[in-house]
């Protein structure tokens, strides 16, 4: 046990990621030392950073609490704190089930603990007098993510994220700004922009979509090489934007968009109150104003009602749409939302990892079919890593640890540094990777 350290264990998206950032930021003002998802922890403290979203991601997180409930219990450890959503959601039950937990704090108060913290080791809160904003990356240092938003106001049946954040709160644009200037102080290049929701960006606070003003302006920061935009909403979509891509070289071609569906039936059933005509008029008009654009999806099987005629209608639809990068996940019920409230959760679960398997089967297939037509090209590729035999990098195409990677021979290229940028030409494609050479 090491005093005066402290091991941060994030879970579950990089929106969570993003608060454990800001966290470490103030207790590193106050004094601790903070590791973050360390492979063997010896902090004296810990803190748990929760996932409360679906099933897989709630039991992970359980079992990550006991496993240092039990190192706590064995004198291994000092103070252990659970932040996030899980416990956003679970505020009166958890304590009960879990008394070795010395505190435990939501999604938006978790700042509490440094405050806990700073108490126990009679440090002065006054070293924190920075801006929110201000976080210590766990990212490379070449890039890092930028949340806009917190919350969401769609309701769809299935999602249990509106209960636990709330309603869609959008920061001010200026704040945004500002800490993509500072983040390029500290050496970050490519900015992921994240949100639950980005297309409803600025209609909160004031009153229109801001999206494209925000990204407009971002692209102009001096140091700023990439910009991504992850997890728009295909209803009510800012087109404002499109133009606002096109126009900036380090806006990548990239459009995460949550589509979940295409039968019109099951987008009824999941309340994502657009029609599959409507939602592929989305794709098309992204398409015909960002030429060459990625577009990244993610999708939805098994929701209580998804017939196997509604399946096939997927799968059919899917070949057609051929989407560039996509993933895809099996129904979880989550309680209190409501399609636990007012269907019944009757697919088997091995019926709904069936139809997963067999998206992504179609997928690789796509998958390869389009990174097979990138050979022989030249393309802009950040270095991420590098391994034994390779330098790892990315294309615009692809965000960070979710989409292709490009391997780079070291044996045959000359050295490489990681976070900067190279001109490749791609030599050789697999279903989901590309390899190449300078």
């Amino acid at each position: 046990m090491r005093k005066g350290e402290i091991d941060i264990i994030t879970l579950g998206c990089s929106k969570n990621l993003v608060d454990a950032e800001r966290l470490m930021r103030q207790l590193e003002l106050v004094g601790y030392r903070c590791v973050h998802d360390s492979a063997t922890p010896r902090g004296e403290i810990a803190i748990i950073n929760t996932c409360g979203f679906i099933g897989d991601a709630k039991e992970e997180s359980i079992e990550m609490i006991l496993r240092f409930a039990e190192r706590k219990t064995k004198g291994k450890l000092q103070k252990l704190y659970v932040m996030g959503c899980l416990s956003q959601r679970y505020a009166k039950e958890l304590p009960e089930e879990i008394p070795e937990v010395d505190g435990w704090f939501g999604k938006f108060d978790y700042l509490g603990i440094v405050e806990e913290c700073a108490s126990a080791s009679s440090n002065s809160l006054s070293k924190c007098e920075h801006e929110s904003y201000e976080r210590t990356l766990t990212t490379p240092k070449h890039y890092a993510y930028l949340k806009i938003a917190e919350g969401c106001n769609r309701y769809c049946s299935y999602c249990a994220i509106p209960l636990i954040t709330g309603k869609f709160t959008s920061r001010p644009q200026e704040e945004i700004v500002n800490e993509v200037r500072w983040l390029v102080s500290q050496g970050v290049k490519e900015f992921n922009v994240i949100a639950q929701d980005l297309s409803s960006y600025g209609l909160d606070i004031y009153g229109e979509h801001r999206l494209a003003q925000l990204i407009d302006e971002i692209a102009q920061v001096e140091g700023v090489e990439w910009i991504r935009l992850h997890y728009t909403y295909p209803t009510d979509f800012p087109y404002d934007i499109l133009p606002v891509m096109a126009k900036h070289s380090n806006i990548c071609k990239y459009m995460d968009i949550a589509l979940q569906h295409c039968s019109d039936n099951m987008l009824k059933k999941m309340h994502r109150h657009i029609t599959r005509e409507e939602q592929d008029a989305v794709i098309a008009r992204i398409r015909k104003e960002v030429p060459g654009i990625c577009i990244r999806t993610t999708l939805l099987v098994g929701h209580p009602g998804e017939t196997e005629e509604d399946f096939e209608e997927l799968c059919e639809w899917v070949k057609t749409m051929r989407f560039d990068r996509m993933g895809a996940f099996a129904y979880s019920e989550e309680e209190g939302t409501f399609a636990a409230k007012h269907y019944t959760d009757d697919i088997p679960q091995e019926e709904k990892e069936r139809r997963v398997e067999t998206l992504m089967a179609i997928q690789q297939g796509i998958s390869a079919d389009i990174l097979s037509q990138m050979v022989g090209s030249k393309q802009r590729v950040v270095i991420d890593r590098e391994e034994q035999a390779y330098y790892i990098g990315r294309t615009q195409y692809d965000s960070p640890e979710v989409d292709c990677e490009v391997l780079i021979a070291k044996e045959t290229n000359r050295n490489l540094t990681i976070g900067e940028y190279y001109i490749v030409t791609i030599i050789k494609s697999e279903d989901f990777d590309l390899y190449a050479s300078l």
